[in-house]
């Protein structure tokens, strides 16, 4: 169910992601709350990705999924 929810919140990050050439993958959600993505397209290779993953994409899961301690970059 964590994983349907992450997936759900991803939908709402996408497309700042796509209106610069980008995407985000889920790759995996683990039991502690760790999501686990692959940045595609500009994203994957952008210097500022590292900042997009955090400031972007982790803060809006965890602001919409308690249960989300992290994200990591696979």
């Amino acid at each position: 169910m964590l994983k349907e929810k992450v997936e759900k919140a991803l939908e709402e990050v996408r497309p700042y992601l796509k209106a610069e050439g980008g995407n985000v993958e889920l790759v995996a959600v683990t039991d502690e709350g760790v999501v686990k993505v692959k940045l595609t397209g500009a994203c994957g290779c952008c210097p500022m990705s590292t900042y997009t993953l955090k400031m972007g994409i982790e803060q809006k899961l965890k602001e919409l999924i308690p249960e989300v301690k992290s994200v990591e970059q696979v």
